[in-house]
């Protein structure tokens, strides 16, 4: 009798365990092929996402066949720094990874070369600071930057640059506060971050709860191109 009484004890432990591997499994799924979750830990993308946000990336956004279709300009993206962001080592504007896998369910641990960025020039674009009124221009076109902090220049560096082709000029919202594609003139690559590093678009604020909101897309920040896009 008293064998038949843990039978049921056990049982439920190992089912318990069993739906602890299944979830453990099906996260990883998923987010190896549709979401992903990641913590902001700076101010670099002030006033869209603040130090402390959790944000849900959908890494299907940008992928061919997709609804919302291909990268444009204003696009807001978390990608892999490895080659061309990962010398920052400044501390402003890292995206850490807050599930990097099952042994990380806290966010105490993450990625280092994961950033969040907004895209402003695409191939083939020749991005300049700043023209007369002291804004960014794309292609010899002023560009309307609704996004950026309350107060901050569209950059405090002068620069003129050509985006080569399958790269990315990108920067933060928050100027002042945010180390981007400026950051790495002159350096390997100039700062530039090849297409295929981006893992996908934040399409939602998760936590915390007072700030529980759509990350929408926006419309594109410039018109008149050189490349055709």
């Amino acid at each position: 009798m008293e064998q038949t009484r843990r039978q049921p004890g056990k049982r439920g432990w190992r089912l318990a365990l069993l739906a602890l591997v299944l979830a453990v499994a099906i996260s990883g799924v998923v987010r190896s092929l549709w979401l992903d979750v990641y913590f902001i830990p700076s101010a670099s993308m002030e006033p869209l996402f603040l130090s402390g946000d959790r944000i849900l990336v959908s890494r299907t956004d940008f992928q061919t066949g997709f609804q919302t279709g291909p990268l444009r300009r204003g696009d807001v993206v978390v990608f892999d720094g490895r080659g061309s962001f990962a010398p920052l080592n400044s501390g402003k504007g890292p995206v850490v990874d807050f599930l990097a896998g099952a042994g990380h369910w806290l966010g105490l641990a993450g990625s280092d070369s994961v950033y969040v960025k907004r895209v402003i020039g695409l191939p083939g674009d020749r991005v300049a600071c700043c023209d007369g009124n002291g804004g960014l221009t794309v292609n010899g076109q002023p560009v309307a930057e609704p996004y950026l902090y309350g107060g901050d220049a569209a950059s405090g560096l002068a620069f003129s640059v050509a985006v080569p082709a399958g790269r990315l000029w990108l920067m933060g919202d928050h100027r002042s506060m945010s180390a981007d594609s400026r950051s790495l003139l002159g350096a390997p690559g100039g700062g530039m971050v090849p297409v295929d590093r981006v893992i996908g678009r934040p399409v939602q604020i998760i936590w915390p709860l007072d700030r529980f909101a759509a990350v929408p897309r926006p419309a594109q920040a410039a018109t008149t191109t050189t490349n055709g896009q």
